[in-house]
């Protein structure tokens, strides 16, 4: 595999608003994280059960959902590092070496999450439905990004790789909806689930479609 030469090329138009949201959605998903530790944690250590059902799942299975969880956080808190093109073409050595950290904990992560729409879909059929979909179509990604770039094909390996991010970081826009839907009485929590995820993941996949044309070079 050759490594990306520096260039310079100009800003891109809007890519300051979009590591903006990128970093908001990030900081959503790591304070989920938190939150689930926080409640789960003392009622694994007690051996209780939470009184919320959507609670109750994490605390039932939590290999099943700290495995998909932990991992996650991992690729979402690299893969900007990862995507920035700086890095890329100053410091190709680790750029490759997280690269395969991030493809290791990706799969894992998105593995589990098809495993957590079977086993505790909260939103029901049509959540699980949507994991199954784009939980999918983000371990696609990751092993297409891999195969380009054993390939040495640097372009497609950056677009695929962008595709993969726009569904992880997906998670955090969920979050949002559920926010927006429960303040404005729109859907209760748990109805609203499935809907959460069939808004935020074509979205997300749609902006990817976009910055990938607007920004078809490897700089991008």
């Amino acid at each position: 595999m050759t490594p990306p030469t520096a260039s310079t090329t100009p800003a891109r138009p809007g890519l300051r608003v979009l590591q903006g949201a990128i970093v908001v959605l990030i900081l959503i998903v790591l304070a989920f994280a938190v939150m689930r530790l926080l409640v789960d944690v003392p009622h694994l250590l007690d051996g209780t059960v939470p009184e919320e059902e959507y609670d109750r799942r994490y605390v039932r299975h939590p290999w099943l959902a700290y495995v998909h969880i932990a991992p996650g956080i991992v690729y979402l808190l690299g893969a900007p590092v990862q995507l920035a093109y700086r890095i890329r073409s100053r410091h190709y050595t680790f750029h490759r070496r997280l690269g395969r950290v991030l493809l290791t904990a990706g799969l894992i992560s998105g593995a589990f999450a098809i495993a957590l729409g079977y086993v505790m879909p909260f939103g029901g059929t049509s959540q699980a439905i949507a994991s199954y979909v784009f939980g999918s179509w983000f371990l696609v990604c990751l092993l297409l990004a891999f195969r380009a770039i054993r390939r040495d094909d640097v372009v497609n390996h950056r677009r695929w790789m962008i595709r993969a991010f726009a569904m992880g970081v997906g998670v955090g826009t969920i979050r949002i909806w559920l926010a927006l839907f429960e303040s404005t009485g729109l859907f209760e929590f748990q109805d609203g689930f499935d809907v959460a995820f069939w808004l935020a993941f074509p979205v997300h996949a749609a902006v990817a479609e976009l910055w990938i044309r607007n920004t078809p070079h490897p700089a991008g």
